[in-house]
């Protein structure tokens, strides 16, 4: 880990202090929890296979800091624990017994449902990371399901964020893929910030932008070596998670690491794919195969000339808003239909809105391709970095049949107000001829969908 740049990017984190990635680092826990919260108690919160892990080890170090401990809280491990409410207020009524600081050790289930607690009962946290599974350490929201869906409920990064380069090393190889899948998505998300800027949707931040895109190729440069146990590219994607996590909370928005292949995991994991797994289906992975469908997708927009565009055309076709929420409820279920129109109308646009908007994209069409074009990778180079790390790469390899992965397309892009390629290809009228394109015989998707149906039959 570059801690140069960590300590740099601490310096502009809103809630996040110390991050220590280290090796032979569980023994310094408690050393570190002493030099941030004082002669405040502490309590582990875990689950079964993470204290076995590592949490006895952090619970000696707290002892033999001085640090007086109160009953670690640990969660079964089978069935694997999942970041549902329910999770959440069974931690808040433990928590509320006592005023201890937790202490989480886990990866991502663990440290938002420790996330979200600690906000709820008005405490600080310290997180020790047991996995390179996500990015969500130093993020600022916990991913929780409530109210019958996935969301991003507030709360604070946690003060401190510790882990052992060799327990992460150790983790099972599916959480290092995943978090790999996490990481690479970035490329896209990145894309999406660029066309969003420059149709003055949302302004790139350059502190956030830098936090993230910066280093990012050296980061997901080595997917076989960090399967196969390498310790200098286990650094590499660890450090990569932990800035991204820090750029959320410097821009105290996900924009910076999220686009649209994250509207494709949102999507899926609101509508629960994965959820009755065991371990469920992880982000990464359904973020994985998002950012594959965005690059496929950005190279059929990148071959059309969208500085040629039928302005008058689009506006006689364009949708009213009455026309649009019936859409969305016709796309979505409840309860995700509510919040689906609440988002889409959120950034619908009127038909002279849409002029303007057009005519922007007319101008600034042959400068942003040409940037796009630098910050993308090719589809089938994502797909097979992937490959390398171990992750899947298809729908079918995540649970989905290809109607509703194609589906995907259109419904994504009604979950978010956030601005992605899936909002510039509807607005300039090219999405479905696009999607088409995708999933015809000869396409990046039907290609795939044919051979796998081949095989099948044979």
């Amino acid at each position: 880990m570059n801690e140069e740049r960590i300590q740099a990017a601490l310096q502009d984190a809103t809630d996040t202090k110390i991050v220590r990635i280290e090796s032979d680092l569980l023994a310094s826990v408690g050393d570190v929890f002493a030099e941030n919260f004082g002669d405040r108690k502490a309590v582990i919160v875990a689950d079964e296979n993470t204290f076995e892990v590592a949490g006895e080890a952090v619970k000696r170090s707290l002892e033999d800091a001085g640090c007086e401990q109160v009953e670690p809280y640990i969660f079964p491990g089978q069935p694997t624990v999942y970041a549902e409410y329910g999770n959440v207020e069974k931690l808040v009524r433990s928590l509320r017994e006592h005023d201890a600081i937790p202490v989480a050790v886990g990866s991502g289930t663990l440290n938002d449902l420790a996330k979200r607690a600690s906000y709820e009962v008005e405490r600080p946290y310290l997180c020790v990371g047991t996995a390179a599974s996500m990015d969500g350490y130093t993020a600022f929201g916990a991913s929780i399901e409530k109210d019958g869906h996935k969301q991003t409920l507030t709360c604070p990064a946690p003060t401190v964020v510790l882990a052992d380069v060799d327990v992460l090393v150790n983790a099972p190889r599916r959480m290092t893929a995943s978090g790999y899948a996490d990481l690479l998505g970035k490329v896209t998300s990145g894309a999406d910030w660029m066309v969003a800027d420059a149709l003055e949707v949302e302004k790139i931040d350059e502190t956030g932008w830098s936090l993230v895109q910066d280093h990012l190729q050296g980061w997901i440069s080595s997917p076989a070596e960090l399967i196969a146990g390498e310790g200098a590219a286990m650094d590499g994607l660890i450090e990569g998670l932990i800035m991204s996590g820090l750029a959320m909370q410097a821009y105290q928005s996900s924009r910076t690491a999220s686009g649209g292949e994250h509207l494709f995991s949102h999507l899926w994991e609101g509508e629960g794919l994965g959820r009755d797994e065991d371990p469920p289906l992880s982000h990464g992975f359904k973020v994985g195969v998002g950012s594959i469908a965005i690059a496929a997708l950005y190279e059929r927009i990148l071959e059309r000339d969208l500085g040629n565009l039928d302005v008058d055309e689009i506006r006689r076709n364009w949708p009213s808003r009455e026309d649009v929420e019936k859409s969305v409820r016709e796309a979505h279920s409840p309860p995700l239909d509510e919040a689906a129109v609440e988002q889409t109308l959120g950034k619908y646009l009127d038909a002279e809105e849409l002029v303007d908007r057009l005519e922007l994209i007319q101008e600034r069409w042959p400068g942003l391709r040409e940037r796009l074009v630098k910050q993308l990778m090719p589809a089938d180079e994502l797909r097979a970095m992937l490959r390398e790390a171990a992750c899947p790469t298809s729908p079918t390899e995540i649970g989905l049949g290809w109607d509703e992965f194609r589906a995907t397309y259109f419904r994504s892009r009604m979950i978010r107000t956030r601005y992605t390629v899936l909002d510039l290809a509807h607005e300039t009228g090219v999405l479905e001829e696009c999607v088409d394109e995708l999933f015809a015989p000869d396409g990046f998707w039907g290609r795939d969908a044919d051979a796998r149906s081949r095989t099948a039959v044979g």
